[in-house]
This record gives structure tokens, C-alpha cells and sequence, in this order.
């Protein structure tokens, strides 16, 4: 039997993530764990959590978006469908950019240097079983959402071309678990923020043995008030956003 343990979006929850370390071990060590990127941004620890990470034996990360954002500049799109929108993007743009800003002091040359080189995929051959591919959102970019109810034909385009039985990702921050197309999608969830109604962490465990894949998604509870807490100690410039994540474990409305 071969154990992959997959975490994505931790986003500097330290706590979060320490949690999940614990329940991990606890299972028994996976063989190897695999972190799909959005390591650092938004939570008030993103040295740490980036240190905890990379001295984990046997891991492997990809690249996400937020970790685009911090090494080339470059901001998610402000979409404004409203008047009270539009009212309302001068703070959300201070607020946005801050919250990068922020994080980017708090990092390392060091730091700046593994995020900017992280790979956009990681694939497997699982013995007996076939081909696994693990991207940050889709196989076609890093910020297009795929929901549990995303309609199969909206899938379908970002499938296409994929030579894998198995693919995993993250990004929606909302566990997954379906089959398009005859490949099997499996979402881990977020660790540091879900945004699925849970506030308890979230990842995956994944067994390969006799040509079959058994997925396991565990949540794990951890201290949120002591995240909100820090964030209020550091005087984090994103931190009434990420506070009403973190509380309502739901998308800003």
C-alpha cells in the first residue's frame, strides 16, 4: 500500500496547521504528502508556516496563485457587478494590497526564492492503479474554481488533454470528491481557511493498494481565536477579512 497525504491552502495558519501535523501522525506517517499550494498569505504566520512545511520529510509542493501574487506583484482580479461595488473598491483595494505587502515583509529572500521556484504540478505513477496529477486549481490555471456542483460540462474543458486516472487540487477551499470525464477529482479542502461552513481544518489521505484509491478527508478542530488573537497582536492589515473567514469559515460576502 502506498499513503499520500495531500494539504492545500494553509495560508500562514500555523495553528491550523500543526493540528493537522498531529492528527496526520497519529494515522500513521503517509509514505509522502503532497501541498497544493497557497502557503503563506492572509494568516499571521507565514515564516513559520512555511518552515514547518518544508522540514516535513517525503513533501512535495506546487505553487498557487496567492504565492504568484507575493513573488511577482502581480493582485487578483477586483470584480465589480454593482454600484455599491464599485463604491466599495477603493478599501477593498487598500485592503488587498496591504494584506500582500504585509506578508512579503514578513518573508524572506529565502522564502521569496522556494515560492518563486514551486511548480505549477506534481504527478505520480501509482503502481497498479495509473496516473496522478495534482494542480493548484485546474490543469489550466491557477484560479479557475471547480465546486462540488460546477456543471460536468464546465469541467469537461479543463480536462482536456489530461493523461491522468486522478487528479487533486485545492483553491476552493470546499472538499471534493467526483469523477468527470472518467477522472477522479478529489479536493482536500483547506487547512487554514475553509470556507465550507466547517471552520475545522481539512485534508486528504489517499491509499493505492491493489489497483484501487481509497480517499479519506478528515477535519481536524484547532484554536481559531487564538489565530483571530494573533492577527489582532500583529496588527495584521487584512485582519477583520480574514477574522469574518476564519469565524464563518465562508467567502467574504
Amino acid at each position: 500500500m502506498i499513503r499520500l497525504a495531500i494539504l492545500s491552502d494553509i495560508h500562514g495558519n500555523l495553528l491550523a496547521l500543526e493540528a493537522v501535523l498531529a492528527d496526520l501522525q497519529s494515522r500513521g506517517a503517509p509514505d509522502t504528502t503532497w501541498v497544493l499550494g497557497d502557503l503563506a498569505a492572509f494568516c499571521p504566520w507565514p515564516a513559520e508556516t512555511l518552515a514547518r512545511l518544508r522540514a516535513l520529510p517525503n513533501v512535495a509542493f506546487l505553487q498557487g496563485n496567492t504565492d504568484r501574487y507575493l513573488v511577482t506583484g502581480r493582485r487578483p482580479v477586483l470584480l465589480i457587478r454593482s454600484p455599491d461595488e464599485w463604491a466599495r473598491a477603493p478599501t477593498q483595494l487598500a485592503e488587498r494590497d496591504a494584506n500582500f505587502r504585509w506578508t512579503v515583509a514578513h518573508l524572506s529572500y529565502t522564502d521569496y526564492q522556494f515560492l518563486r521556484d514551486l511548480p505549477l504540478r506534481l504527478e505520480m505513477e501509482a503502481p497498479g492503479y495509473g496516473r496522478v496529477v495534482a494542480v493548484h486549481a485546474t490543469p489550466t490555471d491557477d484560479e479557475t474554481n471547480i465546486y462540488p456542483d460546477t456543471p460536468d460540462d464546465q469541467v469537461h474543458t479543463h480536462l482536456s488533454g489530461l493523461d491522468a486516472r486522478l487528479l487533486l487540487y485545492g483553491h476552493t477551499h470546499r472538499p471534493v470528491g467526483r469523477t468527470v470525464d472518467g477522472v477522479q477529482l478529489v479536493n482536500d479542502g483547506s487547512v487554514g481557511l475553509p470556507l465550507d461552513g466547517d471552520q475545522r481544518a481539512a485534508y486528504a489521505l489517499l491509499d493505492f493498494e491493489g489497483g484501487r484509491c481509497t480517499v479519506t478527508t478528515h477535519r481536524v478542530a484547532y484554536d481559531v481565536d487564538a489565530v483571530v488573537t494573533e492577527l489582532e497582536r500583529v496588527e495584521h492589515p487584512a485582519q477583520a477579512f480574514v477574522t469574518r473567514m476564519l469565524r464563518r469559515a465562508a467567502p467574504p460576502s
